[in-house]
């Protein structure tokens, strides 16, 4: 019997109930009849991708968006079986959906379950309303914690929650207070990001490069963002950002990459693989792929991607299959480090030589003992890892590995 290669699968749903004014996402509000013809639309992508990858065992499946709860129980079911019938997926294999408070209910999370999904990742970003109602989020903590009880007598016993720090008028307390309460729930894992001020979004407009201008350039749509408190102070994110990890290391959350905790043996796998050069397949409108060292992406036109025929081989490169690039030895090398480095266990000097066939220290030997004499990195258990400073400043760390 052939021995297969491993493959994670993402699928994106792009639909949100209103989109944050933060988020730079590919996602939209969408009607039942868009939501009914993007899920067609996705069931036949799956039946066509599936077929092409038939070398490979799915180990993990992560649906995320955009806000897949909000799409009919039914149709995520009919998506969920087409993967299964589409792909081999590992019994064991772990599938993520993700979820916003306020668009689950206890009859979609059985459907849910059912269909296979065993990891859920819910939305919250933070605990205290005000601070909610600043980020454009839809919801309150109150109806959070209704739909994380859903949840939880649903059956689901891993579960993250994602949490995001130095949003306006956000305070070194208000933080601690959002951490508390959210680990008082004890999910399995608790994703903590800072948040960053993306081009393209209202945010951007009020908080980015040409804010102090933003008085004579805001649209009228976006003017209710000049009443938007300021973003905290650099010392202040710093000091949320080491609050962080202190609290959560004292709550038995282990960090085991730059921004994700968790109980011991709940790290999340799809993740992981991402930052450990596992191949992956994108599904859906605009998802990224990963193959056979190849790079690309399905288009991110609606319109292009819901009226193509994906049986047409034309249309099949054209739109699932955009800026196709083959990937040098040199830019893997690379991405691995880049991505490796994000994980507290750092990259393995052994791993290293089984993906490339060369020693670590053949090819970044001089970069590795720069950055050991900084006391950026360190060797431990036979990998190199960032120290807790190199952490701080792990962009600058990650740079020097270009080759």
């Amino acid at each position: 019997m052939m021995n297969k290669k491993n493959l994670e699968i993402y699928v994106h749903i792009p639909f949100c109930v209103r989109k944050c004014a933060y988020c730079d996402f590919l996602s939209f509000p969408g009607n039942q009849q868009m939501q009914r013809e993007y899920t067609e639309k996705l069931i036949e992508e799956i039946r066509c991708q599936s077929a092409k990858v038939k070398e490979y065992q799915v180990i993990s499946v992560f649906i995320g968006g955009g806000t897949p709860s909000i799409l009919n129980m039914e149709d995520m079911a009919a998506v969920l079986q087409a993967l299964a019938s589409g792909f081999e997926i590992l019994a064991d294999a772990e599938i993520t959906m993700e979820v916003n408070p306020g668009t689950v209910t206890a009859e979609s999370l059985s459907c849910y379950r059912k269909a296979g999904v065993n990891r859920i990742s819910m939305g919250l970003q933070s605990a205290d309303d005000k601070e909610l109602s600043y980020l454009g989020r839809i919801h309150t903590f109150d109806e959070f914690l209704k739909s994380y009880q859903r949840v939880r007598m649903a059956g689901f016993d891993n579960v993250n929650v994602d949490l995001i720090s130095a949003i306006p008028g956000q305070t070194l307390e208000s933080w601690k207070n959002t951490l508390k309460k959210v680990t008082m729930l004890k999910p399995e894992h608790i994703s903590a990001y800072s948040l960053i001020v993306e081009e393209g979004t209202p945010y951007f407009e009020r908080y980015g490069e040409c804010a102090e201008r933003k008085n004579h350039f805001l649209s009228q749509e976006g003017s209710c963002l000049k009443s938007l408190p300021d973003l905290p102070d650099e010392d202040t994110e710093r000091e949320m950002y080491y609050l962080t990890q202190e609290f959560l290391t004292e709550q038995g959350y282990e960090r085991y990459e730059i921004s994700n905790y968790s109980k011991k043996g709940n790290e999340c796998r799809h993740n992981i693989g991402y930052w450990t050069g596992t191949e992956y397949l994108g599904l859906g409108l605009g998802a990224s792929s990963y193959i056979n060292g190849c790079r690309f992406h399905n288009t991110p036109v609606y319109n292009q991607y819901c009226s193509a025929s994906f049986d047409q081989e034309e249309a099949f490169q054209g739109v699932l299959r955009q800026e196709f690039e083959r990937l040098t030895i040199e830019e893997k090398m690379e991405e691995y480090m880049f991505l490796g480095l994000r994980l507290t266990q750092g990259v393995s000097a052994q791993g290293f030589v089984g993906s490339f066939g060369h020693n670590i220290r053949n090819v970044y030997g001089t970069v590795l003992d720069a950055m050991e004499k900084e006391g950026l990195m360190e060797y431990k258990n036979g990998c190199y890892c960032l120290t807790s400073r190199g952490t701080d400043i792990s962009n600058y760390v990650m740079s020097q590995f270009l080759i």
